[in-house]
């Protein structure tokens, strides 16, 4: 199932594409942690870490932006489902 960080990967990426300042840093950087986890793996909490750091920068972008972040979330969920713990 890690293809789904792969897409989230991919949908930080073009949400930093839209993005500008602080928040495309932001996103770049969250997009590059999720393109290594597909190879390292992750556990619930620190999946939920890059889901409350989206969350942040979700609210202080626009809508443009915002759609690709909740994709890159929707995709981090269902990945977070395959995995064994809480």
């Amino acid at each position: 199932m890690a293809q789904q960080l792969e897409l989230a990967s991919e949908e930080l990426r073009a949400a930093a594409d839209l993005a500008d300042g602080d928040e495309q840093d932001r996103l770049e950087t969250q997009a590059d942690s999720l393109a290594d986890l597909v190879e390292t793996g992750a556990d619930h909490g620190r999946l939920a870490r890059h889901e409350n750091a989206l969350r942040e920068v979700e609210a202080a972008t626009g809508d443009e932006v915002g759609e690709h972040i909740q994709a890159a979330m929707d995709a981090i969920t269902e990945h977070r489902k395959t995995l064994d713990g809480v």
